[in-house]
């Protein structure tokens, strides 16, 4: 349901010194799109992955459970774990989460979801209501960093 694009590049210092890789992937069932990278995994003494923003879409890029937050929630989060395991890691290696919302005064049902992903004590987070996202029907955008 999706293949795995990577595209990777060696970082050199000055001197010519390998100082770490990027590598920019998509994983199979998470929508591949071209504009942007989904996952950028740099490694060196670490892995850190730079999760772009995950909205509800389907790999076809249509637009999944509209109106409905928590099913949105669900499919975001699942798109954040998907990527994070398909480098290696786990849910537990998520430092940080940043959630932009349509409507902030549903986040206790957004927090019911995150718990079912996370647990109780979670990555640090900040929400941000937004007027909008990038498509009119996305109720919600997640990004996130993990450290492998």
């Amino acid at each position: 349901m999706g293949h795995s694009r990577r595209h990777t590049r060696a970082h050199l210092t000055p001197e010519g010194e390998r100082h770490g890789t990027l590598e920019k992937y998509c994983a199979p069932g998470v929508s591949d799109t071209p504009s942007y990278s989904q996952t950028i995994k740099v490694t060196g003494a670490l892995a850190i992955l730079f999760l772009a923003g995950q909205v509800p879409y389907a790999p076809d890029g249509t637009v999944n459970d509209i109106g409905d937050l928590m099913a949105q929630a669900r499919q975001v989060f699942g798109a954040v774990k998907a990527l994070v395991e398909h480098a290696g890691g786990t849910l537990d290696n998520v430092l940080k989460i940043t959630t932009y919302v349509t409507d902030v005064r549903r986040r206790l049902d957004f927090r019911v979801v995150r718990d079912e992903f996370f647990g109780q004590r979670g990555p640090a987070s900040i929400m941000v209501e937004v007027s909008s996202l990038s498509h009119p029907d996305y109720l919600i955008e997640v990004e996130a960093i993990a450290v492998l």
